[in-house]
């Protein structure tokens, strides 16, 4: 009895998603202006190059965060947006930067290490030669064998897992068949499974018990740890080792190395071989400024009814250390600031305004994105929402690396649907075609959605953002894919002015719940 009414719904649903793909118009003279502006004049690779090599890493309260800051603040003046400014998004931390690095096994024979100092560590003050200890704790019961034996010893714990040939290429780019998988997806598949637990449960008894370990090794009067996330062919990981809050415990210096180098050391020790090393970190707390910020600029509106609604296009610009944080997330920034300098040099006219923002401190959480949601649109918290809230059109993000995009995420959001493939469909012969219902996380469309407003990250090509350049030593210029980057930036352009120029804001799914009632 309820098959036949389903079935003339799902009938209907489809006929009106159908309807709405034809209706939805796409200005191809604006299209083809983009593409050539993007592909002839493009500078995607000029702004990367002063994002990295000229600038250097960006990390989260670091002297090299606000010279991006600032560079980019000036040049989106310099290309004639509006109300270009830095905006305060909250109280961040004390920042923190490297100026000395060096490392070495000295026994049982001399070898040059390759490791990087882990985020808000304290410097070796001078030179410091120690031997290596190899500490196993699985249990708590563990502790008490190292008790009064690190004193002045340099720390390493087990390999994390084995440094094992690949016989795949790092890069990849998406199939056609994954890509099909991708849009074939239902809502039903759109969000995250729920359920067990289990795997969850046992990483945080693990954090639990690393936690203890340090503590341990504090204790005892350890000189530094060195340790491994991973990483083999000369890349490695990097993260922080210590709290960013002023009144933070103070840590042990500590790097981290790819597994080979850390491997050697741990066989040796295993093997019951003396390893001795020497090494010399030299690195700087930054407290005069607390505050973290976002860079803001707009093209304003001309439509009298509708220049106060906003679209929104964004990035992160804070990065981690190792290296010049190229593909995470100088490609996305690059790519926001070239979509938006087309926009700008075609002289277009939007209805509404176009506001770029380039996050701060999304590494660590979000912070930027979710402070400036917050004090703009409204707090998920409460789901007390603000004016804005009512005005805002959609906002698009960019933070998977340098490959291209191949579509779109649509955060469960159906009615979108139609509006995308209709504004891919000039980027087909750019292999930019699939729209999905899945969700994807990990970045700034996030703090958008969580408010009940349209945000979106695109489909990116992977590369080898998964393989070698994320939060490693290895993601510099080199990895940009300039080709990728042009395709991207016109893509971005095309979404952000045709969103602009919508006689109605895209599609809202249902508001989300108040985070308060949800945690009762």
């Amino acid at each position: 009895m309820t098959r036949k009414p389903l079935f003339l719904l799902l009938l209907l649903l489809q006929f009106a998603l159908a309807t709405q793909a034809q209706q939805e118009t796409v200005d191809m003279e604006v299209v083809n202006r983009i593409k050539k502006e993007g592909f002839e004049n493009s500078k995607v690779m000029e702004t990367a190059f002063y994002l990295t090599d000229v600038n250097g890493s960006r990390l989260s309260g670091s002297s090299g965060l606000m010279r991006a800051n600032n560079w980019t603040k000036n040049k989106l003046a310099e290309w004639g947006l509006k109300n270009a400014h830095l905006d305060e998004w909250g109280e961040f931390g004390r920042g923190w930067e490297f100026e000395k690095s060096y490392v070495a096994m000295t026994a049982p024979y001399y070898q040059h290490l390759v490791a990087t100092p882990k985020a808000w560590t304290p410097g070796t003050n001078g030179l410091l030669k120690g031997e290596a200890v190899l500490v196993k704790v699985e249990k708590e019961e563990d502790f008490a064998q190292y008790k009064g034996k690190l004193q002045g010893k340099v720390v390493l714990m087990p390999l994390p897992r084995e440094a094992k040939t690949t016989f795949e290429a790092d890069a990849q780019r998406y199939t056609d068949e994954e890509l099909a998988k991708m849009a074939a997806a239902t809502l039903e598949q759109g969000g995250r499974p729920g359920g067990d637990n289990s795997r969850y449960e046992a990483y945080r008894a693990m954090m639990q018990l690393r936690a203890k370990v340090s503590e341990l090794i504090k204790a005892e009067g350890a000189a530094a740890v060195l340790s491994t996330r991973g990483g083999t062919h000369g890349t490695h990981f990097t993260s922080n080792g210590a709290p960013y809050a002023v009144d933070a415990a103070p840590a042990l210096p500590e790097l981290e190395m790819g597994l080979e180098d850390y491997g050697r050391m741990v066989r040796l020790l295993e093997a019951g071989q003396k390893v001795a090393v020497e090494l010399e970190t030299k690195t700087k707390f930054l407290e005069s400024d607390l505050k973290g910020y976002n860079v803001i600029a707009e093209i304003p509106g001309t439509d009298k009814k509708l220049k106060d609604e906003v679209v929104m296009l964004g990035a992160h610009l804070d990065s981690w250390h190792a290296s010049t944080g190229a593909t995470d997330n100088a490609a996305g920034v690059a790519v926001v600031m070239e979509a938006i300098r087309i926009l700008q040099e075609l002289g277009l006219k939007p209805k509404r305004t176009i506001r770029i923002a380039l996050w701060g401190s999304e590494e660590q959480g979000l912070f930027g994105s979710r402070g400036y949601v917050k004090k703009t649109f409204g707090d998920p918290a409460t789901m007390k929402l603000t004016k804005a809230h009512e005005k805002f059109a959609g906002y698009y993000n960019l933070d998977n690396g340098t490959g291209k995009i191949r579509g779109i995420y649509t955060q469960s959001n159906e009615a979108v649907i139609p509006i995308f493939e209709a504004l891919l469909a000039p980027f087909h012969e750019m292999e930019a075609k699939t729209v999905t219902v899945r969700n994807t996380g990990g970045t700034d469309h996030q703090s958008f959605d969580a408010l009940g407003l349209p945000g979106f990250q695109f489909i990116q090509d992977p590369i080898d953002y998964n393989t070698r350049t994320h939060h490693t030593n290895m993601d510099s210029f080199e990895r940009l894919q300039a080709d990728d980057l042009k395709q991207a930036s016109v893509i971005m352009a095309t979404f952000v002015y045709h969103t602009a120029m919508r006689d109605k804001k895209l599609p809202r799914k249902e508001l989300p719940k108040p985070r308060t009632a949800l945690n009762n």
